[in-house]
């Protein structure tokens, strides 16, 4: 039923790339400085049981629509349910996708910019204290930040332009093993620092007063969607490219599992240092573009290698989620327009880089302008955040749990005529929609 549609080369290279698209920006830059926001452990154990009350069952009916419907995020709903309003799933996540992408690409510059200073010395020459000078400075520039953006876009353009097989699955077949290898030893290093047992304490031992905040569970909600590339398309297309006999539920246990190691080891390496000396971990988005090179310059020597290594760990993370997102638009194009891939790519990626620029040039530069007291970058993370993921993971929890036929989603899931896939059932009918939609409320309200 493939019609002559792309496949993965090998199963691992899917889960690879599934993991890719998870393992990204959410996990090192946005998991950071929300746990530090939302007090630590108690954040942690909250996402924790999000990821896999959630996240877990929400992506296998992401990868069961996908493979069931063999083509982009919309034409896979409408390939299962024909005529039928459930479409509107399909064209959040491609929104969504657009959307997060426009200001993922401006937020990935930074990260580049960053590496290519500490790597001609730049970086490592700001005096201690500067670096909020530094960053600030940069970001508010008018030619700076639509430079980088452009230049990590036209990276992620590049891998999408060759395809799934020969783009996609082979850059995250190099890119994941190298950012795990990277992760674990900047991890160790960590631990060796002064810092390591109060920043173990404050990621791992609770603060049980946090678990009366509302605030607590919406951020856990949002970032278990934001981490899995939920809501947004990317899974369902991912899936779309599998053959029949792939697995599904081995699959998404794997990837859900991989995407959290990766971003508690993240926090492993990030918050010992901060806590060696003397940091607040509470920095909001600023930790890792801040406070993080002021921990940096406190290392001597080794500290512009850690920070090399550090940089370039995020960069390869947000390429491989960007290529996620970036696929979504090209599949979709691909069908809807009967582009080929490399014109659909193209245009595609083009489109959203432009749609950028007011991100990359709202932090202080030509549009530093606000919409509902938010600049354009924080309003359009805010939108895709609290509002078009949730939304599109309700519609897929809803229309799998309800709108698809039970026999066919579960023998689509392999979970026929067993305990677990009943679970799953239910869980994806009651338990998740009614997590989404407790948080869709405290968001709104």
């Amino acid at each position: 039923m493939n019609n002559g549609r792309e496949q993965w080369a090998t199963k691992m290279g899917f889960i690879l790339a599934a993991v890719g698209s998870a393992v990204g920006l959410g996990n090192i830059w946005r998991f950071s400085y929300v746990t530090g926001d939302s007090g630590g452990a108690a954040f942690l154990l909250i996402y924790v049981l999000c990821i896999f009350l959630v996240g877990l069952p929400v992506l296998l009916a992401e990868f069961s629509i996908g493979r069931r419907g063999q083509s982009d995020v919309v034409g896979s709903f409408n390939n299962i349910a024909p005529g039928k309003p459930w479409v509107i799933g399909g064209v959040l996540g491609v929104l969504t996708s657009f959307l997060i992408l426009s200001f993922y690409g401006v937020i990935a510059g930074w990260v580049v910019y960053f590496l290519y200073s500490y790597l001609t010395g730049a970086a490592g020459a700001v005096e201690q204290g500067g670096y909020a000078d530094f960053f600030v400075n940069f970001i508010g520039g008018a030619t700076g930040p639509v430079f980088w953006q452009f230049f990590f876009m036209a990276v992620v353009i590049a891998i999408v332009f060759f395809g799934v097989k020969k783009g996609i699955e082979l850059s995250n077949r190099i890119f994941m093993p190298l950012l795990a290898l990277i992760l674990i030893v900047l991890a160790g290093y960590s631990l060796t620092l002064d810092g390591a047992g109060e920043g173990l304490r404050f990621l791992f031992t609770p603060d049980w007063s946090a678990f009366g905040d509302p605030s607590v569970y919406s951020a856990a909600v949002g970032q278990a969607f934001f981490t899995l590339s939920l809501g947004m398309g990317a899974m369902i297309t991912y899936a779309s490219y599998l053959p029949k006999e792939t697995k599904l539920p081995n699959a998404a246990g794997g990837v859900v599992v991989l995407d959290t190691l990766f971003a508690i080891v993240a926090g492993i390496m990030i918050f010992p240092a901060v806590f060696t000396f003397g940091l607040d971990p509470a920095s909001g988005p600023g930790l890792i573009f801040i406070t993080l090179p002021e921990v940096f310059a406190q290392m001597g020597t080794g500290g512009t290698v850690f920070a090399i290594l550090f940089f370039f760990l995020v960069a390869i993370a947000a390429l491989s989620s960007a290529i996620s997102l970036l696929e979504v638009s090209v599949s979709y194009l691909m069908r809807k327009m009967n582009w080929k891939r490399q014109q659909a790519t193209i245009i595609a990626g083009v489109v959203v880089t432009l749609f950028g620029i007011p991100s990359a040039l709202s932090q202080g530069g030509p549009l530093t302008f606000t919409l509902f007291d938010l600049p354009f970058l924080d309003l359009v993370d805010t939108i895709t955040d609290k509002y078009t993921l949730p939304l599109g993971g309700l519609f897929i929890a809803l229309f799998v749990g309800w709108g698809w036929n039970q026999v066919d989603a579960l023998k689509e899931t392999g979970l026929t005529d067993s305990i677990i896939g009943m679970i799953w059932l239910w869980f994806i009918r009651i338990i998740a929609p009614a997590g989404i939609l407790w948080i869709l409320f405290l968001n709104i309200f």
